[in-house]
């Protein structure tokens, strides 16, 4: 195997480590990344030959909604993959069987799956939810798990895998959107520019001050994590909700083609 494809939506860099690790694992000779996280492939993607590794992170049970949109423009021919979600400590619900439905609507051909844990976007200084992960546990286990895929993948020949994975049909109903979004400090923020940069659906824009659009945030709280200044605020009850109800340590859950 020459060529392998990392697919990845990544805010908070949680899943972009997560397929960075396993592609790593795989021992290809030439890695080519599509990172979805900042917009759309400017051509329809096509991939064709070589494996892929996808990795998305879970809004509320389902895969993001904008990484769906982007990933949509990308299309393969036959490529195995190894698909993947990353969530905050709660769930994952449906959004792996969601993925592996996408996946092959795109073209591609799931072999192995699995689910990782990262820190949630809500996690604060104190109120940690999974907080520092994924952890170096994490990342040996996703090393691993990588190596066995290529494994799966390499005796595997034209006969589609049969991949049993935990989630439901039809997915769990998404929940009525709130339009919310972080609010800036003005006494601390010096309008460096940075949260414009990392915001996935540029939601934010500079003014006479920080102004973001909430209609069009997706509350993934990059601007909160990575301002360096402490600038940006987002406070919701779910922090202390998710702190206190989901603090027990869970570990990835992996599935392999039989």
């Amino acid at each position: 195997m020459k060529t392998v494809y990392t697919i990845f939506f990544s805010p908070t860099h949680t899943s972009q480590i997560i397929a960075d690790v396993i592609a790593e694992s795989l021992e290809a000779e030439n890695e080519i990344q599509i990172d979805l996280t900042h917009g759309i492939p400017e051509n329809k993607e096509k991939i064709n030959g070589g494996w892929a590794v996808i990795a998305f992170p879970v809004y509320g049970g389902r895969i993001a909604e904008t990484a769906v949109e982007r990933f949509k423009q990308i299309r393969a021919n036959g490529t195995k993959a190894i698909i993947c979600v990353v969530y905050g400590n709660r769930d994952y619900d449906d959004a792996l069987v969601e993925l592996q439905d996408l996946a092959t609507a795109q073209g591609f051909i799931p072999v192995t799956a699995g689910a990782f844990i990262g820190e949630h976007s809500y996690s604060r200084p104190g109120r940690g939810i999974a907080e520092n992960r994924p952890d170096k546990n994490d990342i040996d286990i996703a090393f691993s798990f990588g190596e066995k895929s290529a494994k799966k993948m390499t005796e595997l020949q034209d006969i589609p895998p049969v991949l049993l994975i935990k989630g439901q049909r039809p997915y769990k109903e998404k929940g009525p959107k709130t339009p919310q979004a972080p609010i800036t400090n003005e006494a601390l923020c010096t309008q460096c520019g940075h949260c414009i940069d990392l915001c996935p659906t540029y939601a934010i824009s500079l003014g006479d001050a920080l102004v973001t659009d909430a209609n069009t945030c997706i509350k993934c709280c990059a601007c909160v994590k990575e301002c360096p200044n402490e600038a940006r605020i987002f406070e919701t009850p779910y922090t202390d909700l998710l702190h206190s109800k989901c603090n027990e340590r869970r570990e990835p859950e992996l599935f392999y083609a039989q």
